[in-house]
């Protein structure tokens, strides 16, 4: 009995992980989406995520300098929902076993 509370403890820590970095990497997007499709920078929702976004892309900012505004933001922050993911993914299989 206790070994199926443990795998179903080690599931749902799992899956809890998983779910972070969906919701991390889905801010991500959602910033993405804003700035291509011309979202008022002005907004308060806008602002907001914006300032969720910038942390949430760690290192990534900037790492291909690219002259495009909206192509940079695209391929970096990009990158950063495709991190999260990756990461969290392995993280959440290192708790699933």
């Amino acid at each position: 009995m206790t070994r199926t509370r443990i795998y179903r403890g080690h599931a749902t820590a799992a899956r809890v992980i998983t779910g972070i970095g969906a919701v991390f990497a889905l801010v991500e997007v959602i910033y993405i989406l804003m700035i291509l499709l011309g979202a008022n920078a002005g907004n308060a929702f806008v602002g907001f995520i914006r300032s969720i976004a910038e942390p949430l892309a760690l290192f990534f900012p900037g790492l291909f300098p690219i002259a495009n505004f909206q192509l940079s933001v695209l391929v970096n922050y990009g990158l950063a929902a495709v991190f999260w993911l990756v990461v969290t993914g392995l993280v959440a299989r290192l708790f699933s076993r």
